[in-house]
């Protein structure tokens, strides 16, 4: 039986918005058929933290793991949906009390707010982020990876990063930027690889989940 996939990937391209004075992407021919080369052959420059992508320790500490010496496999595995997009309690940070349906199994959560809402195009820092309360209770329940539909688990004017430092203290590491627009909640495996860049503070993720069998 073939498993229905959801890409919950941001697409990268030219006109995709990026945080406010970071690299826009940009692809470049080197080489193409029609100018009488036998490959067409393209370059691309561009933020490491363009759409879906996962940060690694690297980028809030300059002795931080970089992305290519984190633990493959946290990043595959059953993962936990949490449809927040209706809850009217909060306002711009996730707390504990938000989270608390979570089922007690559940070791990677993805956090499902209105931001999946927010086209590629646009950007939009109103986004919820992340309480350090809220990250202290995923290290109770023994979470082992946190991922948000957000640019940033951190509001966009924040220069602490209160959320970012507790994840890499506890070492959890996360996804920012998800599209969960049409994933409703519940679980679903999700394989969501970093590149391999090496000391890099962040890479581009291919991010899908699908239903267990």
């Amino acid at each position: 039986m073939e498993r229905e996939l959801y890409d919950i990937s941001r697409t990268i391209a030219s006109e995709t918005a990026v945080w406010p004075g970071d690299q826009l992407f940009r692809q470049e021919w080197t080489l193409r058929k029609e100018a009488g080369a036998s490959v067409n052959l393209s370059s691309v420059h561009m933020s490491l933290h363009t759409a879906t992508h996962a940060d690694a320790p690297l980028h809030v500490r300059s002795t931080g793991s970089s992305i290519n010496e984190l633990p493959l496999g946290t990043f595959i595995g059953p993962a936990y949906v949490l449809d927040l997009s209706g809850d009217n309690t909060i306002d711009d940070l996730i707390e504990p009390a938000h989270v608390q349906s979570v089922p007690p199994e559940c070791t990677r959560l993805l956090l499902k707010t209105p931001h999946s809402a927010v086209p590629i195009t646009a950007w939009d820092g109103s986004w919820w982020s992340i309480s350090k309360a809220a990250v202290e209770w995923f290290i109770r329940q023994g979470i082992v990876l946190v991922g948000t539909d957000a640019p940033s688990i951190d509001p966009e004017d924040s220069t602490t990063l209160e959320a970012h430092h507790a994840l890499a203290d506890a070492e959890i590491v996360h996804l920012e930027h998800l599209n969960l627009r049409d994933v409703s909640e519940g679980f679903y495996n999700l394989s969501a690889l970093p590149l391999r860049i090496a000391g890099a503070d962040a890479a581009p993720v291919r991010a899908v989940l699908y239903r267990p069998l």
